[in-house]
């Protein structure tokens, strides 16, 4: 672009100073080559003023966010645990349990043996004819069938899923 495009483009866009624009404004009315530029680039911007712009379709917009949406959610919302790190831990636990079960097993006295006797411990069962017992089985039966519910209900969703 020439020197006189960009002044003359300044002066309809009105990005000039007021003393450029009389300047200008004189050059248009007096020279020819400023006057035809002048309405040559008024012709352009009237066209561009008039131009439509083209819109993509709203099934062109939608797949755009879908495909944004799905990259989004493909990505992992935690970070994956490396398996080294869990094995290691685990087999510390290992070693850790079975040193301490060879410890206690070695501090064993094997040699005092004797008769042991073996007693089952009696235990007291209380009477269900009391109305706080009566109280306490119906509030666990109640408890047990809304369990047994939330279980039912959670097994079948899964199954028709």
């Amino acid at each position: 672009m020439n020197s006189i495009e960009e002044k003359l483009w300044n002066y309809i866009d009105g990005n000039c100073t007021p003393e450029d624009q009389q300047a200008i404004a004189r050059l248009i009315e007096h020279d020819d080559l400023y006057k035809r530029k002048y309405a040559e680039l008024l012709s352009f911007n009237a066209e561009f003023a008039n131009m439509e712009l083209d819109e993509p379709s709203m099934a062109f917009t939608y797949n755009v966010m879908e495909q944004i949406r799905a990259e989004q959610a493909a990505k992992p919302l935690k970070a994956i645990v490396d398996q080294r790190i869990v094995r290691g831990i685990a087999a510390f636990f290992l070693v850790t349990i079975s040193v301490l079960l060879l410890v206690a097993l070695s501090t064993v006295n094997w040699s005092a043996g004797g008769a042991v006797r073996w007693e089952i411990p009696q235990i007291q069962v209380p009477d269900p004819s009391n109305p706080f017992m009566q109280g306490f089985l119906f509030f666990d039966l109640i408890l047990g069938l809304y369990l047994f519910d939330a279980w039912l209900r959670r097994k079948k969703i899964a199954g028709s899923m």
